[in-house]
């Protein structure tokens, strides 16, 4: 914590100045992204291997999928109801120029460079986190298969390999106040003058907006799981991977702080082992939060009709597919993950 306030302080009131400790950050996110691709890996192997079952693991991923759409509904609502109270281009003008037609590559084309590569050697960068993921299940599957002397060498193999590179992970989190400090003072080095520009209304709904909605619908979410010691459970451990978001704008960086958060939560190992990885390519509320108030402020930019129910259902699946499907396309762009 006083990493960050000295961060973004130092950003605050040395402005460029402050960007020579960009490096600093760096170095503390290539670190934490060496350490992602075989944490996933082991992680994800172990934890189906353990699974033991295909019955099993089909209940986890459909429970797991069923999860993942309905708060992503919820989020989309949410968000929803705050564009329609607080229109984001509400006083906003901008002169938009003339653009070359580009053209997009086919969605199915997108989809299989996603879930697949073409050499194994692809599958050690994090830009292919979910054909690393898919690897890693069929890995998992292929453990449980074979004859049980075979499975219970291999199962421990990829069980060490995992507890091995969350202590890496520890380690690297010794190194987290210099790294929270360059990067909170570069953050607002960077987005402060733009931020009072004429995007300040478009930022704060969805700051404040995301803000809201993590503290209210993760605290029910919290209550459901399990009751008053859940939300305690939740709110005891969750800093770490909210302060790692922030600080890195990067879902896949925060793997390795949502996975030993939800150990720390008490969830079963089967159960984060497989969700975290997954979740953080194709669950995005933040994105889901950022597409619907993206959607709202082109139609008021443009001054289109936004209250008719199909429009309003169509931003709504919109916003759900940004978070999901296309929230595992690389876009360049970066996300605030709550």
């Amino acid at each position: 914590m006083i990493a960050i306030i000295l961060g973004g302080a130092t950003g605050y009131s040395f402005g460029d100045r402050a960007l020579c400790l960009k490096p600093f950050g760096t170095i503390f996110l290539n670190l934490i992204f060496t350490s992602i691709v075989p944490l996933i890996f082991f992680s994800v192997s172990s934890a189906i291997a353990r699974v033991g079952t295909k019955r099993k693991l089909g209940k986890i991923f459909s429970s797991m999928a069923a999860v993942f759409i309905s708060t992503g509904f919820i989020a989309a609502s949410f968000t929803l109801l705050i564009v329609k109270r607080f229109p984001p281009a509400e006083g906003v003008s901008i002169q938009l120029p003339l653009s070359e037609q580009t053209t997009s590559p086919h969605f199915l084309d997108q989809l299989s460079g996603i879930v697949t590569v073409s050499d194994f050697s692809n599958l050690f960068s994090h830009q292919h986190m979910l054909a690393l993921i898919v690897f890693s299940i069929l890995v998992g599957l292929a453990t449980t298969a074979v004859n049980p002397s075979q499975k219970t060498i291999f199962t421990e193999f990829l069980q060490a390999g995992e507890a091995i590179f969350m202590r890496v992970f520890s380690l690297i989190m010794l190194y987290a106040p210099i790294g929270f400090f360059a990067y909170f003072a570069v953050l607002v080095a960077e987005l402060g003058p733009k931020l009072i520009e004429s995007y300040v209304r478009v930022t704060i709904i969805y700051y404040v907006g995301g803000i809201l909605y993590f503290i209210i619908a993760y605290t029910g979410y919290a209550y459901l799981a399990s009751n008053q010691y859940g939300i305690r459970l939740f709110w005891r451990n969750v800093f770490l991977p909210v302060v790692t978001s922030l600080a890195t704008c990067s879902s896949a960086a925060c793997i390795p702080a949502n996975l030993a958060a939800t150990k720390a939560m008490r969830v079963p190992p089967e159960i984060y082992e497989t969700a975290i990885p997954l979740g953080t390519i194709l669950h995005k509320e933040g994105s889901i939060m950022g597409g619907m108030i993206k959607i709202a402020f082109l139609f008021g930019m443009f001054h289109l009709d936004f209250s008719s129910a199909s429009v309003l259902l169509t931003a709504v699946g919109v916003s759900i597919l940004v978070g999901t499907v296309m929230g595992a396309i690389p876009s360049g762009e970066c996300w605030v993950n709550y």
